[in-house]
């Protein structure tokens, strides 16, 4: 009775596990049915086994324990190709959500899925600042570029703008290659930092490509974020940035591989060295590509990601009459933290040698010459950090602070370059109905050189946003 017993729930123990694999995420997936198929079958045909026992019970406990040795294997076996199956059920559930989400707002053309998405938003913009006056057009009338805030002249008044330029549009589309693989593409335009009418007539922006990639499975290939760069720990800022100091900020074309949390990208390279005047060169000199190496960390409580990079910093001769090169490196550390039902930290910190042209928008360069020509690498650390508060289920506000150094060899840069910059912002942001948001938000900047020389900017900004 006792061996029936535990022929019943090995059973059932068996038919359990086969019925757990085939989950309704993937059940159009004929791969995954067939490995279900011969699941099932080891599963019956090890029922059969254990329904055919017979003769005497001596007989039949020492036939018992034959069988319960085969079987210790054969479970061993279809534990592990369950867990198998289960891994590619949750690789193929991702793969499949961007395709699916696409296919309610999109179209089909032949095997191909094209859909859209993107935001028309217009900001209202008075800002001051107290070195020196903004000329109009200036990149820092539209969004905090700290590099550029003026340090030793005299305040300027309050100058108002308006503009549309944040618009952005996005197109995807995702191509039916078969159930073994997924193809997908994304390109996306914005009007910022780009040539166009003036604020007098047209105020009419040329479109300028913000990224352009193709996903194949794992791999990517294209122009998108820094691998190094964590965009899902930004905080929701009115502004274009918002925490720049802080922040790892750069878009690129490069080829990543990810899977299972983890990242590795071999992104374009590019040198910027100061001068022995405190001028910028852009050597354009590299043969190597920036090298990154990422991890997310997903749990309930939140995320954390944590990113390595390597650099060749490469100058040639005819940069400053002699070639060089030298290493660049560094860490990030960034968040996401789950606060109460809504609410949330988001965080950044950074630091490393020749990091110049991946923090805030190039705060500084990544590397200065030296007497003898060799390059010597700048180091410098950053963070932020930023809390948002739900007031209600359709009002929301974020606190944030941002910091930067640099450890410039002044000898080498002279005293006129960036030494430190910090900010710090505070909106209130109001969802009317899901697709709109009408926010307000106050922001001070600071920027201070290596001669001690500072100047502030102070910023009122108002937007509306149509998300689509």
């Amino acid at each position: 009775m006792v061996h029936l017993d535990a022929r019943r729930g090995l059973r059932f123990a068996l038919l359990g596990a086969s019925m757990l694999t085939a989950t309704p995420v993937l059940a159009q997936d004929q791969s995954v049915d067939q490995r279900l198929d011969r699941l099932e079958a080891l599963v019956e045909g090890l029922i059969s086994r254990l329904d055919a026992e017979t003769g005497d019970h001596a007989a039949q406990d020492n036939a018992m324990r034959t069988q319960q040795d085969a079987m210790r294997e054969q479970s061993a076996a279809l534990l592990a190709a369950t867990r198998d199956l289960q891994d590619r059920q949750a690789e193929l559930a991702e793969q499949v959500a961007a395709p699916k989400l696409q296919e309610d707002k999109g179209f089909r053309v032949g095997k191909t899925t094209v859909a859209y998405a993107g935001y028309v938003k217009v900001d209202a913009i008075a800002q001051r600042t107290s070195g020196g006056q903004l000329q109009s057009g200036s990149l820092l009338r539209d969004f905090l570029i700290p590099g550029l805030i003026p340090v030793g002249g005299e305040a300027s008044g309050y100058d108002t703008d308006f503009s549309a330029r944040q618009t952005r549009f996005i197109l995807k589309t995702a191509t039916d290659v078969g159930a073994e693989h997924k193809l997908n593409s994304h390109i996306e335009l914005d009007f910022m930092v780009t040539e166009g009418g003036d604020e007098r007539v047209s105020n009419s922006y040329v479109p300028r490509m913000r990224q352009a990639f193709i996903t194949y499975d794992n791999w990517l290939f294209g122009q998108a974020w820094s691998t190094f760069q964590n965009v899902g720990a930004l905080p929701d800022s009115l502004d274009f940035i918002g925490p720049t100091p802080g922040t790892v900020f750069a878009r690129q074309p490069m080829v990543r591989w990810s899977k299972n949390g983890w990242q590795i990208a071999a992104e374009q390279s590019e040198t910027v060295v100061t001068s022995l005047t405190g001028g910028r060169v852009i050597t354009g000199d590299d043969t190597i590509p920036d090298l990154v190496v990422r991890y997310d960390h997903k749990r309930d409580w939140g995320t954390l990601t944590a990113a390595a990079i390597g650099r060749k910093l490469t100058m040639s001769d005819d940069d400053f009459g002699q070639a060089d090169d030298a290493l660049g490196y560094g860490l990030s550390l960034s968040g996401k933290v789950k606060v109460g039902a809504r609410d949330d930290i988001r965080f950044m910190a950074t630091a490393g040698d020749g990091l110049g042209r991946y923090i805030g928008v190039n705060i500084v360069n990544d590397a200065a010459v030296d007497a003898a020509g060799n390059l010597d690498p700048i180091f410098t650390y950053s963070g932020f950090a930023a809390y948002q508060h739900w007031w209600g289920p359709r009002l929301r506000s974020v606190v944030s602070g941002a910091y930067f150094k640099a450890d410039n060899p002044v000898l080498l840069t002279t005293n006129q370059v960036t030494d430190e910059s910090w900010n710090a912002l505070a909106n209130l942001i109001w969802t009317p109905v899901d697709p709109l948001d009408i926010g307000i938000e106050l922001m001070y900047a600071n920027r201070a050189l290596e001669d001690g020389r500072s100047g502030d900017l102070r910023r009122l900004m108002l937007s509306t946003r149509y998300n689509f």
